[in-house]
This record gives C-alpha cells, sequence and structure tokens, in this order.
C-alpha cells in the first residue's frame, strides 16, 4: 500500500496536469483571439494528459464520469479559482481602448480578486466564435449532464433577464475536497443545504415492531441491497420507474425514524432527514430550488433520503381559490414528479397516512405500519431500553406497568431517560419505583393524557 505522501504528491501531479491542460487551452484562445500563430491548428489538437500512474482521488473521478475532452476542460476550469485563481488571469484582459472582451465573460467576486467564470468564459474556451461550435457545446450546460445533474457542476444563474451564457460556472466545495485531498466531507447544513446526517449506534435487537411491519421493511433492505441486479442486470429497468418510495406510518415514537437509521446502517448508506422549515419557502420556486441541491447530491452519493412530518409538504392539494393556492399546489406537483423520477431511496414518514396526497400514495412501493405496540411489545421495549449498568428496586413489576400503560417506544426511553437521570442525582445505581411511574406521568402529560 502506498504511504499518504506518495499518494498525495500524485493526486497534485495529476492536478498540475490538468491545469496545464487549461494553460494550453487559454494561450491558444487568446492567441486565436488577436490573430497570432500558434502551434496548433484546431483546439483539438492540444494533447489531453493521460494521468497514467497518477492514481489519486483527482484521477479516479476523471476514471468514474469518463469525462470527454471538453467536459474536462469545463471540470478544471471551474475549479481553477479553488486552486490556482493566477490561471484565469489571462482571461481579464482588455481591447487596447480599455473596453472589455465580452467574448471572455467571467464575473469579479465581491471579495476575490480574480476571475469567477462563466458559462460564456467556457464557451468561448472550447469554441471562440464559431457559432456552429458553441451551439454544439452548449449540452455541456444542460440539466441532464452528468456533472450537473449530480450536483458537482452548477449553473448559477444572478439575473433571469439576461442571457443564460453569462450564468456563473461554479462547483461544490465538497468536489473541490474530494478532488484536492480525498475527502468526501459533510455537506454543510444551512439554507442551501436543508439536509442532515442521521445515525445509530443502536442495532436490530433494539426495533421491537410486529412481524408484519418487520415483513415490509426486509422489502426496503432487499431493494438496498439488490437493485443493481434487479434493475440493470436482468434490465427491469426498461420496465420499471427508477427508485424506491416507502410511506413509513403511525403514532410518534413508533420506530420511524429508528427504522430509517437501521435500514442505513445495515446497507452502508448515509440517511439524510430534510428539514421542512428550512426547504419550505415563502417565495414562488425557492422550495423547488431548495430541494433540488440535496436530491441531486444525494443521487450521486447514494443516500437514503427522510422526509418526517412529510404531510407538511406532500399533503393533499386544495381547492384553487385564489393565486397562493396555485402555486401551493404546483408546488406539491413538482415535489411528488422529483420523488418520483428521483433514482434513489425515499422514505416519507408521518403520523396520519389520510393526510397523504392520494394519487402519491399509490406510487410507493411498499407502505408501512408502525402501530402503538401491545402489551407485549410494550414489556420487550423496557427490557431492551433499561440500562444493564442499572439495577430495579424489587417494587418494578414491568409485565404490570407494561400491561397497565400506553407508551410508544419513543416515551419508553423519554422514561428511562427521567429514570436514570433520578438514579445519578442519588448517587446510585438504582431505579426505583416512582422514578419510573412519575416518569409516565410526565409522557402522559406532554400526550395531554391523565394516568389513571
Amino acid at each position: 500500500m502506498e504511504s499518504p505522501e506518495n499518494w498525495f504528491e500524485k493526486n497534485v501531479l495529476a492536478i498540475e496536469g490538468e491545469l496545464a491542460f487549461l494553460a494550453e487551452v487559454v494561450s491558444y484562445r487568446m492567441a486565436h483571439l488577436w490573430g497570432e500563430e500558434t502551434q496548433y491548428s484546431a483546439i483539438s489538437d492540444i494533447p489531453v494528459p493521460e494521468h497514467t500512474d497518477l492514481d489519486g482521488p483527482f484521477t479516479e473521478f476523471l476514471n468514474i464520469y469518463s469525462l470527454t475532452p471538453p467536459e474536462r476542460v469545463v471540470l478544471i476550469l471551474a475549479l481553477a479559482p479553488h486552486i490556482k485563481p493566477a490561471a484565469l488571469d489571462p482571461l481579464m484582459g482588455t481591447y487596447p481602448d480599455k473596453s472589455a472582451i465580452t467574448e471572455l465573460g467571467g464575473m469579479r467576486g465581491q471579495v476575490h480578486k480574480g476571475l469567477l467564470p462563466t458559462v460564456e468564459t467556457a464557451l468561448f474556451l472550447l469554441a471562440g466564435n464559431n457559432l456552429a461550435e458553441r451551439i454544439h457545446y452548449q449540452d455541456i450546460f444542460q440539466a441532464d449532464n452528468r456533472l450537473i445533474k449530480d450536483g458537482w457542476l452548477r449553473i448559477e444563474q444572478l439575473h433571469q433577464l439576461e442571457p443564460r451564457a453569462s450564468a456563473l460556472l461554479q462547483t461544490t466545495r465538497e468536489l473541490v475536497d474530494f478532488l484536492t485531498t480525498g475527502d468526501q466531507g459533510v455537506p454543510e447544513f444551512g439554507a442551501t443545504f436543508p439536509a442532515q446526517k442521521i445515525e445509530t449506534d443502536r442495532d436490530w435487537a433494539e426495533l421491537i415492531l410486529p412481524p408484519e411491519t418487520l415483513h415490509d421493511i426486509e422489502d426496503v433492505i432487499a431493494w438496498l441491497k439488490h437493485e443493481k441486479q434487479v434493475m440493470h442486470d436482468w434490465n427491469l429497468g426498461a420496465k420499471l420507474s427508477p427508485g424506491f418510495r416507502c410511506l413509513f406510518h403511525g403514532a410518534p415514537g413508533t420506530g420511524k425514524t429508528f427504522t430509517a437509521t437501521l435500514l442505513g446502517k445495515a446497507t452502508g448508506r448515509d440517511v439524510y432527514r430534510i428539514d421542512l422549515s428550512m426547504v419550505v419557502s415563502k417565495y414562488i420556486g425557492e422550495t423547488e430550488k431548495n430541494l433540488k441541491v440535496v436530491f441531486d447530491k444525494a443521487q450521486s452519493r447514494g443516500w437514503i433520503l427522510f422526509f418526517d412530518e412529510a404531510d407538511s409538504l406532500f399533503g393533499k392539494r386544495t381547492d384553487v381559490s385564489d393565486s397562493k393556492d396555485r402555486y401551493a399546489n404546483q408546488e406539491v406537483s413538482y415535489l411528488l414528479q422529483r420523488v418520483e423520477n428521483f433514482d434513489g431511496v425515499v422514505i416519507l414518514a408521518t403520523n396520519n397516512r389520510d393526510n397523504m396526497d392520494k394519487a402519491f400514495t399509490r406510487r410507493f412501493q411498499v407502505v408501512v405500519d408502525f402501530p402503538v405496540p401491545n402489551a407485549t411489545e410494550r414489556l420487550r421495549l423496557w427490557e431492551s431500553s433499561l440500562p444493564a449498568a442499572c439495577e430495579l428496586a424489587s417494587s418494578v413489576n414491568l409485565p404490570a406497568i407494561a400491561e397497565r400503560y400506553e407508551l410508544t417506544g419513543g416515551g419508553i426511553m423519554n422514561v428511562v431517560r427521567h429514570c436514570a437521570l433520578r438514579a445519578a442525582m442519588r448517587g446510585d445505581a438504582h431505579i426505583e419505583e416512582f422514578d419510573v411511574i412519575d416518569g409516565i406521568k410526565r409522557e402522559y402529560r406532554k400526550a395531554g393524557r391523565m394516568v389513571s
């Protein structure tokens, strides 16, 4: 196995080779702009680096995507401001009278002093002023291009009324980190990425559910493990829609979120929970934009997307009485279409299945009911939840407590937390009956119920 130093040095050499390739392309185009002779008769004559034996994340990325030479120009152009801004300095020229050379495109940042490339910049490098070639290369910047579809490149249109070629050509912080250091990292949670990774240290033995519910969950695991075989090797992808959509419904605390994290743990997939408060926007079109970022990134990385309280986004469409209703219905329609076309696993969780749009629920591959546990299941939950380091007082009759008090798994965990804290405050590891009963009363009060 190579030492980290050798791996790092090889990756740097690969990036430097790509930057040298960009420099040749820039030099050729600028010379052509001024009518000067070059050693190349066409841009296609410029040799493309092969990076032979330069193993590393940069070469790995090029191989995975099998990028064409024009796509490689676009990729290194988008990366240049992050790794070598001076590489784009020749594109900041002006005519002798100091007027701007519009063909070069580009923008100046608020703080960044170098050039921020636009689509216009990329088209200039690829095609110069050849109209036919400029039209041909516009395909690279369409939504179905692999780099854009998978969220690695973004075309940021800052002013909607201006030409599309004036849009900024941007890459993601995650891609810059990966290509330079091999660190895929975790996207920064915020308004532009309203999703957080969720995981668990617990295992399946702690998930107490009825057999029929567990059977439905096994279908999700089967898809996560055998999707490639079914869809590609057996060619069912030609007949089936992409992805796998699940609906988890049941009262709070019955295990919906816990199950989602266990699915990720069992199959080696990251699970990201969508923060609906950050997704939904009062501005028209912003909800779709916020979600698109998450879906694009999830598609490229094989994440499981988990929408908790999904009926707030995917609920029933309303009768149209004004423009707000019309836009709300358009928003729901967009979300339904985006989920249906997502080539991955989406889990929508709701406390009330009846709140979900019926047109959408028919398209779920599996609908999993998480019922309130019965007395037998509640006893198993109590037994699996109590910490082994604590000792139950002889007065604590777990079977009787499980039989008498209706609690979900989440509620039982809250009671156990309360009991453990009370024991710790007393300086011992004994859980008394009054600790348990007091914790149960608290849970009942939260739900607006009375302890009989």
